[in-house]
This record gives structure tokens, C-alpha cells and sequence, in this order.
């Protein structure tokens, strides 16, 4: 549900009036997760009370000082995008699981590497890869540069017992050429993008296997 603004949201398939009743959280409403991923990361600091505040201007924006940062200082060492924030864990339906990217500039190309706390391999990490992924050729794209590399550090990977068989079934199948992502070029505002502006070309996948969310 919320964890942003325009594409920057995500559906995480979690009911926290469902799922969540043993952190405190039976009052609030379903598909409230709290000050989660893109609260923090264009509202950190902000006072979170509910899904339906409009929060504009509150907090620190942390995807603009990135942004801004790549664009004007491309050589910072602490372009940094954070979505742990310790005070408000309280108050989350479930802690960050990617917590930090940091973003590179070299020789015109944007990479990024993003630390994850806790992965979970079936469901989890492909979304997580394909999502930052997309995020840097986005802010790549504002910034007039090329996407370089996607690096992905993971604490504890963990594959669910439910998972282990549909998972033996995919390392059966040989990788497919990449697709290629292209951006409306017209498009260089980040809050301006909408589904239109993307388009995947050659994307063949193999056939769908089944995975439940463990919970």
C-alpha cells in the first residue's frame, strides 16, 4: 500500500490489521503500514499519524537531496538514501528489510548499492532488484547520465520452507536476455512520472511459479 509518491509506491501484501496485531497495532487502519519505506524517504523526520495526511513539506526529502546531490556535487561521498529510522520503528508495521542505498557518479554513469537487512530469496529479492533497479534508471535519467551498476549487499538471505521447491524449480530454468527499459525523454521531473513513461521492451519471462507469502 503507501510507501510513496506517483511510482514510488509499492504493494507489499501485508494487513496489519490482519497480520499485526501482536506489535500493537489493532486500531489502525487496514493497509496502514506506518512510516515505512517512502515515508522516510521524502518525509524523514516528520511526525507520522495516518495513511490519508498530507505530509507536503514536512520531514526531510531525502529522494530530492539525492537527486540534487548527483546533479551539483556528483562527487559526494554520502548521497545516501536511508529508510531506517529508529525512532519510528515503533510505528512501523514491519522494520525496513532494504534499508540504505548509496548512489556513485563515474565517468557519466549513476550506480547504486543497497544494503538489505533481511531478504527474503523467493518473493522478496527479484521485486527488490527490479525496483532499484528502475530507481537508479530513474534518477539516472533526470540526471542526464547512464545507469551504471546495480550492487546488492544482503545481511541474512533466508529462503521459507514453503519456498523450497518452487525455488529448486526456477534454478531450472536457463536466464533470458534482458530486457530494455525506455523513459519518456520529455519526462525529467521525478514526481512527474507516470506508468506511461516506461516501456519494456523483449521482456520474455519463463512461465509463472506459484509462491505464497509466509507470514
Amino acid at each position: 500500500k503507501y510507501s510513496g509518491e506517483g511510482l514510488l509506491k509499492n504493494f507489499f501484501g501485508l494487513s496489519v490489521a490482519q497480520q499485526m496485531p501482536s506489535i500493537g497495532l489493532k486500531e489502525r487502519e487496514e493497509g496502514d503500514l506506518g512510516p515505512v519505506y517512502g515515508f522516510q524517504w521524502r518525509h524523514f523526520g516528520a511526525r507520522y499519524t495516518n495513511m490519508h495526511e498530507d505530509y507536503s513539506g514536512q520531514g526531510f526529502d531525502q529522494l530530492l537531496d539525492v537527486i540534487n546531490k548527483i546533479k551539483h556535487n556528483p562527487d559526494d561521498r554520502r548521497i545516501i538514501l536511508s529508510a531506517w529510522n529508529p525512532s519510528d520503528l515503533k510505528l512501523m508495521a514491519l522494520p525496513p528489510c532494504h534499508m540504505f542505498a548509496q548512489f556513485y557518479v563515474a565517468n557519466g554513469e549513476l550506480s547504486c548499492q543497497m544494503y538489505q537487512r533481511s531478504a527474503d530469496m523467493g518473493l522478496g529479492v527479484p521485486f527488490n532488484i527490479a525496483s532499484y533497479a528502475l530507481l537508479t534508471c530513474m534518477i539516472a535519467h533526470v540526471c542526464d547520465l547512464v545507469p551504471g551498476d546495480f550492487i546488492h549487499v544482503i545481511g541474512d538471505a533466508h529462503v521459507y520452507r514453503n519456498h523450497v521447491k518452487p525455488l529448486q524449480e526456477q534454478l531450472q530454468n536457463l536466464p533470458k536476455p534482458f530486457p530494455i527499459l525506455k523513459i519518456n525523454p520529455k519526462k525529467k521531473d521525478i514526481d512527474s512520472f507516470a506508468a506511461a513513461d516506461f516501456k519494456l521492451i523483449g521482456y520474455e519471462p519463463h512461465q509463472k511459479i506459484e509462491m505464497k507469502m509466509a507470514v
